[in-house]
């Protein structure tokens, strides 16, 4: 890179780059930004509440907001997987609830085996979505949204529009948040640890290989030989099994679940921590570890909203800027391109 800006003016000084070497250029300015975005937006986020009121920063402060990200963390990774492929899972938030609900309600009778059928009803859930969209030829968009419904409307029912108290056992999972590691909760933990495995899935494996072809060009990775269904459906089925975790994460936290209580409003913080850490919304393209500053932005985001004195009812405001500007930076125009 050093020779071709040395080597871009001839004696006139007239620049003499060409086509290719402006393209490598601006490839690797895109690069270093993504590398590095997700990390100082949360940085710039940290000063913010550390200069409008520090006492947010304390161990009581950094504890809510690990607690509050763990959820958004798992979604978001779900959400950042089937984004690398190219298509969105609007269900995964709902995936998360109704996991919740009835983990809160078998676990009483049933201990750890209620966390285990749990975890493979919501994985299973994920792949029906990924085979109807694969062999349907449904649109993921209208699918999952479709799948949103149909759960909400399903975690109403179990849960009678109650909320679901654990009872007995609530010691299997609460254990999972009152354990403490650097003032955050196991939850978070776990969440980090399921970051840095889907990273290095992606990165070095051929299943992420044709992931992230997939996402790049599915129309390519299928003449290519990907298995392009196969990998889809998995890809969800991994979206709701991290739904699973996340509704885990929810009834740890809280000891019961409702269909309109924790956990009932993180599709949007889910999307926005997912675009937030660098994932393109046009697939192709993701860090998973830069997903976890996307989900630490978003937990706090209500902690800054309350130290700039402003009402929770602005936090889906600034959720909405920053899916905006978010896109709005990442988004890869090429010159004739079409933006939708």
């Amino acid at each position: 890179m050093t020779d071709v800006t040395q080597n871009s003016f001839d004696k006139a000084g007239v620049s003499t780059i060409t086509d290719g070497e402006a393209a490598v250029i601006k490839l690797g300015h895109r690069i270093s930004w993504g590398a590095f975005a997700p990390a100082l937006v949360f940085l710039a986020m940290l000063l913010a509440v550390g200069v409008l009121n520090a006492n947010y920063l304390g161990a009581l402060g950094i504890s809510i907001a690990t607690a509050t990200a763990a959820p958004i963390l798992f979604l978001a990774l779900g959400q950042s997987m089937v984004l690398n492929i190219g298509s969105i899972d609007l269900s995964n938030a709902a995936i998360a609830l109704l996991g919740a609900l009835l983990l809160a309600l078998t676990l009483p009778s049933l201990g750890i085996v209620a966390m285990v059928m749990i975890l493979v009803l919501v994985t299973v859930i994920g792949a029906i979505n990924g085979a109807v969209i694969s062999y349907a030829q449904v649109p993921s968009f209208a699918l999952t949204l479709g799948t949103l419904a149909i759960l909400q409307t399903a975690a109403l029912v179990v849960s009678g529009a109650d909320t679901i108290y654990v009872s007995e056992n609530r010691e299997l999972v609460s254990v999972l948040f009152e354990t403490q590691l650097f003032n955050a909760p196991l939850t978070f933990w776990l969440g980090i640890l399921a970051a840095v495995i889907l990273w290095a899935v992606l990165r070095y494996t051929i299943l992420g290989q044709n992931m992230t072809a997939m996402g790049k060009n599915e129309l390519a990775a299928t003449l290519s030989a990907v298995p392009v269904r196969r990998v889809r459906i998995i890809t969800y089925a991994l979206s709701g099994f991290l739904g699973g975790l996340a509704g885990l994460s929810i009834v740890a936290q809280a000891g019961s679940a409702s269909a309109s209580g924790l956990g009932s409003d993180l599709l949007l913080p889910g999307i926005a921590a997912a675009l937030i850490g660098g994932t393109s919304i046009s697939g192709g393209q993701t860090n998973l570890l830069n997903v976890v500053f996307g989900g630490l932005t978003v937990a706090f985001v209500p902690i800054a909203i309350q130290a700039m004195g402003l009402g929770a009812q602005a936090q889906s405001l600034v959720y909405g800027i920053f899916i905006i500007l978010v896109v709005s930076v990442t988004t890869v125009r090429t010159r004739g391109s079409i933006i939708k």
